[in-house]
Formats: structure tokens, C-alpha cells, sequence
């Protein structure tokens, strides 16, 4: 089976990020990386604005932000305003439609079937919800996906709540949703065990990032190589 590289870039600010994706993404469509790529990072407390994201659904000032440390993007991905910080697994795949299926909608709605299988041994049932991109638990939102293709080569990619301060999701209207509640994995687990019992695993954030891992390998059937450095 064809391998895929798994880079972790850690806790790594949005600007640093998206400059870098952009560099493998280049390479990838040159075929100097010769391999899909799954960049794995964490980011300090940021908004982005996607390319349907609409000026009403961000609620405060950008000075606002300023005062809590939030910065602020406008990028190429598809969606509307969403929310990377602490806590948040965010996957940057770096694919090449053409050695797969040539179709975004097709590759959205693996990338959704990733983000159900990564949470299911979790004890979370995910799901889909017809004209949504994403996933969902009980109706709760759990992550959201944007994505951007050039010459059929991917970048952007998902964001699945882990460990994430909620409260951060006030200060947008999430992906442009209405009335959506945003959940993350955590949440979900102290949900069902009850407001008293200790339901949050140790290390949560790494088991989560290792079954993303394992579940993007099985869907997208390739076998995952984890790289110390990328020629980007």
C-alpha cells in the first residue's frame, strides 16, 4: 500500500502554518513531495475568514480580538468564519486528487468519514447532516472542514475539537450556522459521564491526533509515515 507522510508541526501560529502548507502543497503539485502529505498542528487562538464568509457572522471588532489575543485571516479556503486554538486537532492534508478520485465533493466527504471513524472508538457516534459540511454529534457540531485545490492538489483541511475552550465560538456565527451549538470531544465525553464524574481521559489530545491518524490511512488506503522534516 502507498504510504502517506505524517508531519506534526506542534503549536505553530496560523501565518507560519498556512505559509508552509502553501510550500508543500507547491511541491506536491511538482511532484518533489512524491507522496500525499497530513500535516498535524495546534494553533494560538485565531479566526479565519473563508471565501463565503459574510462580515455579519464575525460579532465583535477586530480590536476586540486584538484585546484577547485572537488574530484575525482572510484565506482561499472554501466556508465561512471558523475558530483555530488550544485544544483544536487541525489537519492540513495535502492531497493529489488525480492519484485518488477527481471530485471535491468526493474528497469532502471522506474527509468527514475520517473526522466519524477518528471519534467512534472515543464512544462518540458522529454524523453527517445533509447540506453541511462537517460532522456532528446529536446535533451539536463537532468539526468543520474548508478546503482549497489547485491542479487538483488540496490544502486547508479540518478542524476537530478536542480539548477547545467553546467560548471562543461566541465571538463568530460558526461556518455561518445560525443557532449552531459547537461541541468538542471532551465535552461530549463529560456530557455522557456526567457533570460530577471525571470523564477526560490523560493525553486525550494525542489519542485523538493517533486515531485521525490510523482513520485517514484505512479511509483514503494509504499507510502513514511519520516524517521528522519536510523539504518545504
Amino acid at each position: 500500500m502507498t504510504d502517506f507522510l505524517v508531519y506534526d508541526l506542534g503549536l505553530r501560529r496560523y501565518a507560519e502554518a498556512l505559509s508552509f502548507q502553501r510550500e508543500v502543497a507547491a511541491q506536491r503539485i511538482s511532484k518533489a513531495i512524491p507522496q500525499d502529505v497530513l500535516l498535524v498542528v495546534e494553533h494560538p487562538p485565531v479566526i479565519t475568514l473563508g471565501r463565503s464568509s459574510k462580515e455579519a457572522h464575525l460579532l465583535v471588532t477586530p480590536e476586540i480580538l486584538a484585546q484577547r489575543g485572537v488574530e484575525l485571516f482572510e484565506v482561499e479556503r472554501g466556508g465561512d468564519v471558523t475558530f483555530h486554538g488550544p485544544g483544536q486537532l487541525v489537519g492540513y492534508p495535502i492531497v493529489d486528487l488525480t492519484e485518488h478520485t477527481q471530485d471535491l465533493h468526493w474528497y469532502l466527504r471522506q474527509v468527514e468519514e475520517v473526522l466519524i471513524r477518528s471519534v467512534a472508538p472515543f464512544g462518540i457516534v458522529a454524523e453527517r447532516v445533509a447540506g453541511k459540511t462537517g460532522i456532528w454529534t446529536q446535533g451539536r457540531k463537532l468539526a468543520s472542514i474548508g478546503v482549497h485545490a489547485r491542479q487538483w492538489v488540496t490544502w486547508h483541511g479540518f478542524a476537530l475539537n478536542v480539548t477547545t475552550d467553546l467560548s471562543y465560538f461566541d465571538l463568530m456565527v460558526p461556518c455561518g450556522i445560525a443557532e449552531v451549538e459547537m461541541t468538542s470531544v471532551a465535552a461530549e465525553l463529560q456530557r455522557k459521564a456526567g457533570e460530577t464524574a471525571d470523564a477526560i481521559p490523560p493525553a486525550l489530545d494525542r489519542a485523538v491526533r493517533e486515531s485521525v491518524i490510523a482513520a485517514w490511512g484505512k479511509v483514503f488506503q494509504r499507510t502513514p509515515r511519520p516524517v521528522a522534516s519536510l523539504e518545504a
